[in-house]
């Protein structure tokens, strides 16, 4: 224990110390998409690895961008108080939505389809109310005149950097707090058989609930934080089931039962994406959905414990053996 302690803390004094000693533009805006997208794919899989498949995060994170973008420009309302109003919206929707599938036991590919839904409505929605969001062309929040820190808009990559490195963190601690609870055990039960926990006295739907509300929030905060970054969003990039396929395939790739597994698959995607941009330019838009879609059956098929997670079980099989 003592050993994975003075490990976890080399790594965060390594990983603070990048912006410092290394400080190439390029290199840290890589850094910061792949910290920013780490997270919601830690996000996902706070429900994935129960058994709850969604495919409607891409509608999360998207409520959480444009509603943080929209307070800002129309409104004049920091992303201080923008972020957690769409922290808000995002998890009142996700309880309108959650509660009647698990009220009514809907589960399952069943689930997943009206979660395909509410990501389609959330992408239709941003698309057809073009005159406030700009539809397709995409959204600029408007430029701070005053103090950068209330607007959250920083021009130096290494501040950024920071942020992204503490919200990533968060992500892994939500992670660790929930994995050591009594939820963790109360929700591997009902994704066994959700009769036979409801029988041991477990509130079934209480317990999907409360793990598919953070899921929302802690994703609608990864889109709060995308758009501040970034400057420019667009409802491709920040919502639709594109994204939620994104953070499917980067959950499964990277390990969806492993602390890091998602950080491994975010590493994947963005520097594929990454690859697909300086080599081929705007002829390879879209090829990586199309990567995505053809590795996460392979996955599925061969490697269904990710690039992470078959490693760490080669380790510990070893361990044993030994």
């Amino acid at each position: 224990m003592n050993g994975r302690r003075l490990a976890a803390a080399a790594a965060a004094v390594v990983l603070i110390a990048v912006p410092f000693v290394h400080r190439d533009p390029y290199h840290l805006h890589i850094l910061v998409l792949i910290l920013i997208w780490s997270f919601a794919y830690t996000s996902w899989s706070m429900m994935g690895r129960f058994g709850l498949t969604s495919l409607g995060h891409g509608g999360f994170m998207g409520i959480g961008a444009y509603v943080t973008a929209l307070l800002w420009n129309h409104l004049g309302i920091s992303p201080w108080i923008g972020i957690p109003a769409s922290l808000v919206c995002a998890g009142l929707l996700a309880l309108v939505v959650a509660y009647p599938c698990f009220r009514f036991r809907i589960t399952g590919h069943y689930f997943a389809l009206v979660t395909l839904a509410l990501s389609g409505i959330v992408l239709q929605i941003i698309i057809a109310s073009r005159d406030y969001t700009g539809g397709s062309l995409g959204y600029t929040p408007d430029r701070a005149t005053g103090s950068a820190l209330a607007a959250l808009q920083f021009d130096d990559k290494a501040t950024w950097y920071l942020i992204a490195l503490g919200v990533w963190a968060a992500g892994l601690l939500i992670w660790q707090v929930v994995d050591r609870s009594m939820a963790r055990q109360a929700l591997e039960a009902i994704s066994e058989d959700e009769d036979a926990a409801a029988a041991a006295g477990i509130n079934v739907t209480a317990e999907k609930l409360k793990i598919t509300v953070l899921s929302a929030l802690m994703t609608a905060l990864a889109g709060g934080i995308y758009c501040q970054y970034q400057m420019f969003i667009t409802p491709d990039t920040v919502s639709g089931i594109s994204v939620s396929l994104q953070m499917v395939f980067a959950a499964v790739v990277g390990g969806l039962y492993v602390t890091l597994g998602p950080t491994v698959g975010a590493v994947i995607t963005i520097l594929m994406a990454e690859a697909l941009r300086i080599g081929f330019g705007t002829k390879g838009v879209g090829w990586d959905n199309l990567i995505y879609g053809v590795l996460l059956v392979v996955f599925i098929i061969f490697l269904p414990k990710g690039i992470l997670g078959s490693a760490l079980e080669r380790v510990r099989a070893r361990l044993s053996a030994r």
